[in-house]
C-alpha cells in the first residue's frame, strides 16, 4: 500500500482522521497476514514501511513506529502524510538450543 492520507478534511477533525488512518493500516496488515506463506513453518509476514510528508521525504520505519509518528502529525500541523507499507515473507530466526555446547 502506497498512499497519501489527508489529515485536514471537511467532514473529520484531524484527531479522528488520524484514528481512521490507523484503522485502515490495521485492516491492511490483518488482510495481508491472512495470505498464504510459501512455507508456514519457517516464515512469517513482515512489513517494509516508510512515513513522511510526501513520497520523496519519506523515511524508513517499523510498522509500530507509524502509529507514534501519526500522533505527532496533528501537533506539527501537517495537512497530509505519505505512508508506504509493503508486506514481505520473512524467514523466522533460528532458535538456539539451550544446554548444547
Amino acid at each position: 500500500m502506497k498512499k497519501t492520507f489527508q489529515i485536514e478534511q471537511e467532514r473529520l477533525k484531524p484527531d479522528r482522521a488520524v484514528d481512521a488512518i490507523k484503522n485502515e493500516l490495521r485492516k491492511y496488515a490483518k488482510r495481508e497476514k491472512k495470505k498464504d506463506l510459501p512455507n508456514k513453518k519457517t516464515m512469517y509476514w513482515d512489513f517494509d514501511c516508510k512515513f513522511g510528508k510526501s513520497a520523496e521525504l519519506a523515511s524508513a520505519c517499523t510498522f509500530e513506529e507509524i502509529a507514534t509518528k501519526l500522533n505527532s502529525v496533528v501537533a506539527d500541523g501537517w495537512k497530509s502524510c505519505y505512508i508506504e507499507v509493503m508486506a514481505k515473507a520473512v524467514d523466522k530466526p533460528l532458535k538456539e538450543e539451550e544446554g548444547k555446547e
